[in-house]
């Protein structure tokens, strides 16, 4: 896809997957930063390792209150970004799909060697892998995704010169 097609893809469409800038970051090391309503029905946001499978986001857990929240409320929000000028962000809205796993779940350990790298993710895995362990699988599949790269995509949808006149 070109910059200038990627550039014209209203947020919310699914082809903003294949952009440049969410491959960059579906495939980096940043954290996700996951947003959903707890029991109370007060907003969370944690930041967890993830799993792009090319389908679905994958997170992983040992369980806790955001299982719970998750399968009482499946909605969920997504972001990927980095600490960069210009920042880049990725923004996936979708349901959860919270699935126990017996043992260690293949996305954590996929997550683990692409944070850590081989010989320390492996470490990592071993870690936790005992006779016993159950994990929750967390599966987004994007039903929403936005792209921002302060360059060409900006909050909005305004354009650069719009951008630009902002507080002006």
């Amino acid at each position: 896809m070109t910059r200038l097609a990627e550039a014209t893809l209203p947020q919310g469409d699914l082809r903003l997957l294949e952009t440049g800038v969410a491959q960059r970051l579906l495939h980096s090391t940043e954290l996700a930063r996951v947003a959903y309503v707890a029991k109370d029905g007060t907003p969370r946001v944690f930041p967890m390792l993830f799993h792009w499978t090319g389908a679905e986001i994958v997170l992983s857990t040992f369980g806790g209150l955001k299982v719970r929240a998750l399968r009482a409320r499946p909605g969920i929000a997504i972001t990927i970004d980095t600490a960069t000028t210009p920042p880049s962000a990725l923004l996936i809205r979708g349901n959860a799909e919270v699935t126990e796993v017996e043992g260690i779940v293949e996305e954590y350990a996929a997550a683990q060697r692409r944070y850590a790298g081989e010989e320390q993710g492996a470490a990592n895995v071993a870690a936790v892998d005992r006779p016993g362990t159950t994990m929750v699988r967390i599966a987004v599949r994007p039903a929403w995704v936005g792209v921002l790269d302060f360059v060409t995509r900006f909050p909005g949808g305004t354009t650069p010169d719009e951008f630009a006149r902002r507080g002006q």
